[in-house]
């Protein structure tokens, strides 16, 4: 990931040609906001992205804890960038919010209703879901291609260079998005529950949970889960899983293997019906890789065994694991947006 310097000294020359771009990903687990300065140059390569400014909050995923915290959560991260960066609401030209829990055109109206208030009537302001700034960070802005997101939840999302877009999955853990940290985890601790009722097979997952719980006993479990059900809380035991499966546990390796699979046909059902790959199934098509659960897993390699699977569908997948985060990519959308309209502003 490239890197920054909060309050760097060139920031003061940036800002006072041009003002500044804001980029936020809003997730489940947390929300990341980078500031760049708006008269930027096109950037060469990953490492050469001027981030004036980065700040991190909570989950602003209105889904997870309702609109009113969700909505101050985006506000308090965007204060916290520009402070950082040593300026104010005054200097900011655009603004990409990329927050999971947008789902619907009128999930975007509500927020941009929000958004308008906070900044100068002359900024633009772009509502997209997350999987499109984490597609952009793979691309450098360019949005064509899929990105498969697999962190807390998951997501599937594909662009055309038409325009044409399409998702999978992404609906939340009541809906079944089983390939994700929630989903992964969520089977394991049911795994631990139905051996110890003798409604499945003895699994090492037991030992391990209740280590790494703290709990003495299995039907602790119960307790523990419904004392703070958030989603980020139960998928923070992927490792566990993980460590498990390498261990030679079948009931985790099962539950590692059948999460594979729903990953895959995730991505495999986005470009199937975008046709990313071509009338004959063969052309190539970026694939970005984004979240925790699809990050090196030591011998169990999750994200390794997902291409292989969609490769075995649409060889022209060309993986690619980003070198910025995605809320550079929401900034570099929103950068690009910019810089597309001063261009018509000035006739050129």
């Amino acid at each position: 990931m490239g890197g920054y310097e909060n309050g760097d000294s060139t920031a003061a020359a940036a800002l006072a040609d041009g003002g500044v771009i804001l980029g936020v990903d809003g997730g489940t687990t947390n929300t990341v906001c980078v500031c760049l300065p708006a008269a930027m140059s096109p950037p060469e390569s990953p490492g050469t992205v001027p981030v004036l400014a980065r700040a991190v909050a909570g989950c602003s995923n209105r889904n997870s804890v309702g609109e009113s915290t969700a909505l101050e959560t985006l506000e308090q991260v965007m204060t916290q960038a520009l402070a950082l960066a040593n300026t104010d609401r005054s200097a900011v030209r655009a603004v990409c919010l990329a927050v999971s829990g947008v789902n619907h055109p009128s999930d975007q109206l509500r927020m941009l209703e929000w958004i308008r208030d906070l900044f100068p009537d002359n900024a633009k302001f772009y509502v997209e879901n997350d999987a499109v700034a984490a597609l952009a960070s793979g691309t450098m802005g360019k949005l064509h291609g899929c990105v498969l997101i697999a962190g807390t939840g998951c997501i599937a999302y594909g662009v055309t260079e038409d325009g044409k877009v399409a998702r999978a999955a992404g609906a939340g853990p009541v809906l079944g998005d089983w390939g994700s940290g929630y989903g992964i985890a969520a089977q394991a601790l049911t795994a631990v529950i139905k051996a110890y009722d003798g409604r499945g097979p003895q699994t090492g997952l037991t030992r391990d949970i209740l280590e790494k719980l703290e709990l003495s006993s299995p039907d602790e479990i119960i307790g523990w889960t419904y004392a703070d059900p958030s989603w980020a809380r139960i998928a923070a035991l992927v490792p566990v899983v993980v460590s498990s499966a390498e261990d030679g546990d079948e009931v985790a390796n099962r539950i590692l293997h059948d999460s594979v699979q729903e990953l895959a046909d995730t991505v495999i059902a986005v470009v199937r019906r975008l046709r990313l790959c071509g009338e004959d199934g063969k052309d190539r098509f970026p694939l970005v890789l984004v979240g925790g659960v699809l990050e090196g897993n030591k011998k169990w390699d999750i994200s390794g065994e997902v291409i292989k699977c969609i490769s075995k569908v649409f060889p022209g997948t060309d993986p690619i694991w980003p070198e910025v985060e995605p809320a550079i990519g929401a900034a570099l959308l929103a950068w690009s947006h910019h810089r597309k309209g001063l261009k018509l502003e000035n006739g050129s």
